[in-house]
């Protein structure tokens, strides 16, 4: 009976390549048999028609005639061993056409350590993240808080050996202090060889002779733990400051990082574009037709402005290197928006003149 290969794959006849990839990563990873629930007569068919439908050639011979030449697409020898039927090139290939993340993600749980020969990763602790609120005017100039965090440290009282004070150190009977166990398993490739860090002293080797009453050996706890946090000048609202290292820690390995989200509360007179501050000022009609000067309240303290004669509403005065820190050297400006503010009612002498100045063509 001829098989639909589209239909096993779960694609329409005019699927793309990407879409056939995708479909194929998720159907072997779903099916595989060395998983819960895995099919392994499935798992078959799913990397037959692969095999076809990511061939060009084959794929056109088996829309035209139904089949491709009857090769052995299936991948299986009469024993369960792999053939050169299986070909794994398609994903390393098509990295930059489709993502697959990291191509450990679909045969980890086939070899229990992935494609990279028994490569182990390091183990890292959990990243965490806060947040805390700061001034505007901190947001500019940079600031130093200290914030308490709840989270999982190296236990101080062994230094995260979880060893007993004064304990000695011995060699880990279960990987005879080699920190790595080798194990073989079979799966329908065939018996995979495999490297993976040793669970009971976690790749280090070396176990305690006597436990940390502290932590129960563990190396690690849950306790509150003050951090000090440097925030850089000219941080923005909503940019996180990353802290390398103080995460959540783990044992026998590295902590994780600690992410805090800065918040800025807004300025009632100062608004932040890009590395220039922005202020409004309110002028009367008098001082903006014929200039005067203004004292103003910046982030820096009180300076002093010229408000040039004949200056027109929303007209922008620019004073150089009172805005944001670019540098230990340089900052944006602080950029001055004139408004002229005219009067709602006018006295008898004030429209007296204003009527002269009127006939005067102002």
């Amino acid at each position: 009976m001829q098989k639909d290969y589209y239909e096993i794959l779960g694609v329409n006849k005019g699927a793309s390549k990407e879409e056939i990839k995708k479909a194929f990563y998720k159907l072997a990873h779903k099916y595989h048999p060395d998983k819960g629930g895995g099919d392994e007569t499935k798992f078959k068919q799913v990397n037959e028609a692969y095999q076809v439908l990511s061939d060009d050639a084959k794929r056109s011979k088996y829309d035209q005639f139904g089949t491709a030449d009857g090769a052995n697409y299936g991948g299986f020898s009469a024993e369960g061993g792999p053939t050169s039927g299986w070909d794994f090139s398609g994903f390393q290939q098509g990295g930059a056409d489709f993502d697959f993340g990291n191509l450990n993600d679909i045969f980890s749980d086939f070899f229990g350590g992935g494609m990279g020969g028994g490569r182990q990763q390091a183990r890292r602790g959990r990243d965490i993240s806060t947040e805390i609120q700061i001034s505007f005017a901190d947001s500019i100039f940079g600031v130093n808080r200290k914030v308490l965090i709840t989270k999982t440290s190296k236990c101080l009282t062994c230094n995260g050996s979880g060893a007993k004070v004064g304990s000695k150190m011995e060699t880990c009977k279960h990987c005879n202090g080699q920190g790595k166990i080798r194990e073989q398993k079979r799966t329908i490739f065939g018996t995979i060889a495999n490297t993976k860090i040793c669970d009971a002293c976690l790749g280090a080797g070396e176990v305690p002779h006597e436990l940390c009453e502290k932590c129960k050996g563990k190396g690690v706890l849950r306790r509150e733990e003050e951090v000090s946090i440097v925030i850089p000048a000219g941080i923005r609202d909503g940019e996180m400051v990353r802290m390398s290292g103080y995460g959540e820690a783990i044992s026998k390995g590295t902590a994780g990082d600690l992410y805090i989200k800065i918040n800025v509360t807004p300025h009632l007179v100062f608004k932040r574009e890009g590395n220039d501050l922005v202020m409004n000022l309110n002028l009367k009609l008098s001082d903006a037709l014929l200039g005067t000067k203004y004292s103003i309240q910046t982030l820096d303290g009180e300076i002093e402005v010229t408000i040039p004669e004949g200056v027109t509403i929303n007209e922008i005065l620019r004073v150089r290197g009172k805005g944001v820190p670019m540098s230990k050297s340089k900052r944006g400006d602080l950029l001055i928006k004139l408004h002229i503010k005219l009067p709602s009612k006018l006295s008898r002498k004030s429209r007296e003149i204003i009527e002269e100045l009127k006939k005067e063509g102002i």
